[in-house]
C-alpha cells in the first residue's frame, strides 16, 4: 500500500467533498433547531467525519476505480454524515436526510455544471498553456467557482427553498422520493466518472475522440437534469405538505369554532340563569322593602360576570380570556392569568385565536379529569424579555403523560385529530421564528413558546 497516495486521496478527493457539501450542508441546516453546547458538539461531528473519512480514503485506494466501489464509498460518505448531523442538531433523523439529500443535489450541480465547462475547455485543449502549473491554475479557478456557486444557487433558487423548511413536519414519503432520485444520480455519476476516466489520456477528461467529449457532456447535462428534479421533487414535497399542514390548520380553526360556539352556548345559559336569579333577587328585596349590605353584596357577585378580568391589551385575547373564564367559573376551574399582549400586531388575528385557544382548551381538558377541585387549576402568563414574548402555562393533570418529538402524545384512541391541537401550536410559533417546548413533572405539566418582538 502507497500511503502517499492515500494521503492524496483523502486530501484532493475525500475532504473535497465533504467541504462542498458542508457549504450546502450549511444553507439547508441553518435554521435547524441547536443543541445545548452547539459549538462543541458541531466541533465533535466534525472531527468524527474527517476521522472516519480518512479511513474511507484506504477503502477508497483499493476499490475507488470500480463502479459498484463509488457507489458504496459516497452512500457511505452521506449516511455518516447524515448520523453526525444528529449531534449538534435537535432534529429528526427524516428531516436530517431530506435536508442533507438536498444538499447532496445542490453539491452535484455545482460539481457537474464545473465539468460542463472545463470538459469544453479540454476540447479545444485551452488549458495547455497553464504547462507544469497546471494543478495550480485548476485549483484557484474551481475554488473561485465553488464559491460563486454557492453564493449565487442560494440568492437565485435555494433561499426560496430552505425558509420553509424550519417549519417543516417530515415524512417519509418526501424523504423516499427524495433518496430515490439521489440513488439514481449516484450510480449515474459513478458510471460516468468511473469509466470516462479509463478512456482519458493525458489527464482526466481529455479525450482524444470528439465523440467521447459529446458522451462526456451529454452525461454532464444528464446529471445536472436529475439533480435539478431532485430539488424540484424536494421543493414540491415541501410546497404539498406545507399545503397538507395548511387544510389541518384550517379543518382545526372550524374544529375551535365548534367548540367555541357549544362554550359560548354554554356561557349564554348560564348569564340567563344569572339574569333569572337577580330578577329574582330583586323583586324579593322589593317586596321585603329593605336592601341589607348582604344583599348588596349578593347582588354584586352576580352582576360581576359581566365585568371584564382580562385587559391585556389586545381585543382578540381579552374577548377569548373572557369567554374561557366564564366556561372555567361554570365548571369549578380556577382560572389565573396575567398577561401583557399590547406587542402581538405582528400576529393575524386567526393565528393568536388559535394559539391560545388550543393552549386554554388543551389544559382545560387536562384538569376537567380532576377529581379535587382545588387542582382544577390553570395558569396562564404573557410577558417580554430581551426582545422576546414568551408565554407560560401550567395545570395539573391525572394519569401518565408521555412525550414524543418534544409534544405531550394523547391519549385518545383518534391519535391524528386529537394531536393536532399541540402540533398547530408548534407550527404556529415556528411561523412566526418561535419555538415551542413543554414538560411534565410531579403531575404538573408546562408548556413555553418564545416568540421575537417584531
Amino acid at each position: 500500500m502507497d500511503i502517499s497516495s492515500v494521503v492524496k486521496i483523502y486530501d484532493g478527493i475525500i475532504c473535497e467533498f465533504l467541504l462542498e457539501l458542508t457549504l450546502f450542508a450549511i444553507i439547508f441546516y441553518h435554521n435547524f433547531r441547536r443543541r445545548d453546547h452547539f459549538v462543541l458538539r458541531l466541533i465533535l461531528s466534525l472531527v468524527l467525519l474527517l476521522g472516519i473519512g480518512f479511513g474511507v480514503s484506504f477503502l477508497y485506494y483499493y476499490i475507488g476505480d470500480e463502479f459498484w466501489g463509488r457507489i458504496l464509498i459516497y452512500t457511505f460518505l452521506f449516511f455518516v454524515y447524515s448520523f453526525l448531523s444528529l449531534i449538534p442538531f435537535k432534529e429528526n433523523i427524516v428531516s436530517i436526510l431530506f435536508s442533507l439529500g438536498l444538499a447532496y443535489a445542490s453539491q452535484n450541480i455545482m460539481y457537474k455544471t464545473w465539468l460542463l465547462i472545463y470538459t469544453a475547455g479540454e476540447s479545444i485543449n485551452l488549458y495547455d498553456i497553464w504547462g507544469g502549473n497546471f494543478s495550480i491554475f485548476y485549483r484557484l479557478f474551481y475554488t473561485l467557482f465553488l464559491i460563486a456557486f454557492v453564493v449565487g444557487s442560494y440568492f437565485a433558487f435555494l433561499r426560496k427553498l430552505t425558509k420553509h423548511i424550519k417549519s417543516q413536519q417530515f415524512n417519509q414519503k418526501m424523504l423516499w422520493i427524495t433518496l430515490f432520485c439521489l440513488a439514481a444520480t449516484v450510480i449515474l455519476c459513478s458510471l460516468q466518472d468511473v469509466y470516462f476516466a479509463k478512456l482519458s489520456s493525458v489527464r482526466e477528461n481529455h479525450f482524444e475522440d470528439t465523440s467521447l467529449y459529446v458522451l462526456r457532456e451529454s452525461g454532464n447535462l444528464l446529471s445536472i437534469l436529475s439533480c435539478l428534479l431532485v430539488l424540484y421533487l424536494g421543493f414540491k414535497s415541501i410546497d404539498a405538505n406545507q399545503l397538507s399542514q395548511e387544510v389541518e390548520y384550517l379543518k382545526e380553526t372550524i374544529r375551535q369554532s365548534e367548540k367555541q360556539y357549544e362554550i359560548s352556548k354554554d356561557t349564554i345559559e348560564m348569564i340567563n340563569v344569572k339574569c333569572h336569579d337577580i330578577k329574582y333577587r330583586i323583586n324579593s328585596l322589593a317586596q321585603e322593602s329593605q336592601i341589607t349590605p348582604e344583599a348588596l353584596k349578593s347582588l354584586e357577585s352576580y352582576v360581576n360576570i359581566y365585568d371584564s378580568k382580562f385587559e391585556t391589551g389586545n381585543q382578540v385575547l381579552n374577548t377569548l380570556l373572557r369567554e374561557k373564564s366564564l366556561f372555567c367559573e361554570q365548571n369549578q376551574i380556577t382560572f389565573s392569568c396575567l398577561a401583557d399582549a399590547t406587542d402581538f400586531d405582528f400576529m393575524k388575528a386567526g393565528d393568536l385565536y388559535c394559539l391560545f385557544g388550543n393552549l386554554i382548551d388543551n389544559a382545560l381538558e387536562a384538569v376537567k379529569k380532576i377529581e379535587e377541585v382545588e387542582k382544577r387549576v390553570i395558569s396562564l402568563s404573557v410577558r417580554k424579555k430581551g426582545g422576546f414574548i414568551i408565554i407560560e402555562e401550567e395545570n395539573y393533570y391525572v394519569g401518565d403523560l408521555s412525550f414524543e418529538d418534544g409534544l405531550p402524545v394523547t391519549t385518545k384512541e383518534d391519535k391524528n385529530y386529537h394531536g393536532f391541537g399541540m402540533r398547530s401550536l408548534r407550527l404556529i410559533a415556528r411561523e412566526y421564528g418561535g419555538e415551542l417546548t413543554s414538560s411534565a413533572k410531579d403531575q404538573v405539566y408546562k408548556l413555553s413558546i418564545l416568540l421575537p418582538l417584531k
